[in-house]
């Protein structure tokens, strides 16, 4: 489903012909658009799969669009980070139970298969092949990194330093202080610096 599709959805019916409910739905595509990229790989690098990010970023839209259209949209990004967030753990807890009610029924454990989609992306620029082989393996490097952060502080470093939001936004967006945000993005930066020295 496109995100124009989604905002016109959830559109009032009765005030979706007027110029402001018009315009509403608009703004709310474009930030929609704007941020379905991002997500895309956020999610994907939480829960490892491509097609799991792509309705968990959906299911995200859906939510922020059904309860938050009408708040002011300079608090949108930490709300929709929010929504994501929330989605992304509900999907991991889901996933941790059947994992282990299925290594139970099986007598062993039940390894979860995971694919690097966002490293076999083509570059649209075609750097030369030394050069692509360098950026692979540096994005390779910096996923995984990512990836073997604890839960907290990569989110931290995806809202920060990913998405650029600011320390107060991705405190409301993750409901904790900015303190903490910025204890986390400090140790989130330290682990990255020691696992990618060899890449910097």
């Amino acid at each position: 489903m496109s995100t124009l599709a989604l905002t016109r959805r959830y559109a009032d019916p009765v005030t979706g012909t007027d110029q402001a409910a018009a315009t509403k739905t608009e703004s709310l595509d474009r930030f929609l658009r704007g941020v379905e990229r991002r997500a895309l790989r956020m999610a994907e690098l939480a829960v490892g799969d491509l097609e799991d990010a792509l309705e968990l970023v959906q299911e995200a839209m859906l939510g922020f669009v059904r309860r938050y259209r009408d708040k002011p949209e300079a608090e949108w990004p930490p709300l929709f980070y929010r929504v994501l967030e929330s989605r992304i753990t509900d999907h991991q807890r889901r996933r941790q139970v059947r994992g282990r009610v299925m290594g139970w029924l099986r007598g062993g454990s039940d390894p979860e298969s995971a694919t690097d989609a966002l490293a076999q992306v083509p570059d649209p620029r075609e750097p030369g092949p030394a050069q692509r082989a360098a950026d692979q393996q540096t994005r390779t490097a910096l996923i995984a990194a990512v990836a073997r952060l604890p839960r907290r502080q990569r989110q931290v470093f995806l809202l920060r330093v990913w998405e650029g939001l600011d320390v107060a936004d991705t405190a409301r967006a993750l409901e904790v202080g900015e303190g903490s945000v910025k204890t986390h993005l400090s140790r989130a930066l330290a682990h990255l610096r020691e696992h990618l020295e060899q890449w910097q």
